[in-house]
């Protein structure tokens, strides 16, 4: 009769659980205003938004929110894979428990600042990575200091790392600590904060003269509408660039913003770490990490952040 009771009570505080989660995915989903793609499941869509929706309750509530069975991880594989087999010339970082806690703290509005420059500038040198392995190589062969032979690849592109300032020169320390001598250019482009669009226009690029002959690997850490990283775009092809020789290299992109670069410069590529299904009235992605450049430089009103995380 004990042993009974202790199920009873297990299965009604499961219970309670789930339907507490509900509540706060009814809760947050008009909010959240979640863009499934035609060609991306709705089903997917939804166990994200569902993630989306228990980060929305109080901090101390969301560990009790979460029922045993749920799984965010699963929720967000299943739908960057979606993703990517519709947008085939977008790479998204392989999703597993280290690459989910980095994304965690970054998105964690309590972590310090020092600590969301340090964790972020690990996820920006893994996407720098990514995107230097997905350049041509050629094959070689070397001795090894035994005589004997190594068959091996050398780099065969020349690079050059374009930030969209000021968020994409958060970027060029990481591209400089994993390819020695790399070459940096710049592209000032400002938004219109007041129109509901965002619209923007460059005010300043600065470029090497031999751009046109080297591989780019566009850097700015957000893709949200894709109206800045469209205009970059086509400024790097008017300076003789190809679309096949641009990587657009971002830590969180938003589908819209990925469809809109893949519709008006279908050659390019698109390397990210996170895709986060929705985006606010102003144009903010959610769930989103805030402004990025803010939070990377300390320009934000509002430094409340004070967590710091370890691995002692």
């Amino acid at each position: 009769r004990t042993e009974m009771m202790r199920k009873m009570w297990s299965l009604s505080r499961g219970i309670r659980r789930l339907t507490h989660a509900a509540s706060a995915f009814r809760r947050a989903a008009p909010r959240l205003a979640v863009r499934s793609l035609a060609g991306v499941g709705a089903a997917s869509c939804v166990a994200y938004a569902g993630v989306c929706a228990v980060a929305e309750t109080k901090e101390e509530e969301v560990v009790a929110t979460l029922p045993e069975c749920f799984d965010c991880l699963g929720a967000y594989k299943k739908y960057h894979e979606e993703i990517s087999e519709k947008f085939p010339n977008i790479d998204i970082l392989p999703l597993n428990s280290q690459a989910l806690a980095l994304h965690t703290i970054i998105r964690d509005k309590g972590t310090s600042r020092d600590d969301f420059v340090f964790y972020s500038n690990r996820v920006i040198r893994l996407l720098i990575e990514e995107a230097l392995s997905k350049l041509p190589f050629v094959p070689t062969v070397v001795m090894t200091p035994c005589d004997v032979p190594f068959y091996g690849f050398e780099f065969r592109e020349r690079v050059v790392g374009v930030s969209i300032m000021r968020a994409g020169d958060s970027m060029v320390a990481g591209l400089r600590s994993v390819a020695k001598g790399v070459r940096i250019g710049k592209i000032l482009i400002q938004r219109d904060e007041e129109d509901l669009e965002k619209k923007a226009h460059m005010t300043y690029k600065k470029f090497p003269s031999d751009i046109s002959r080297r591989h780019v690997l566009l850097l700015d850490p957000m893709l949200a509408t894709g109206g800045s990283a469209c205009l970059a775009i086509d400024v790097l092809k008017k300076a003789g660039v190809s679309e096949e020789r641009i990587t657009f290299v971002n830590v969180v992109a938003n589908p819209e913003g990925i469809e809109r670069l893949f519709r008006e410069y279908p050659k390019i590529t698109i390397v990210t770490s996170f895709v986060d299904p929705g985006m606010n009235e102003m144009k903010y992605i959610l769930p989103g990490l805030g402004d990025f450049g803010d939070r990377y430089f300390g320009t934000e009103d509002d430094q409340h952040g004070r967590r710091t995380y370890t691995y002692h």
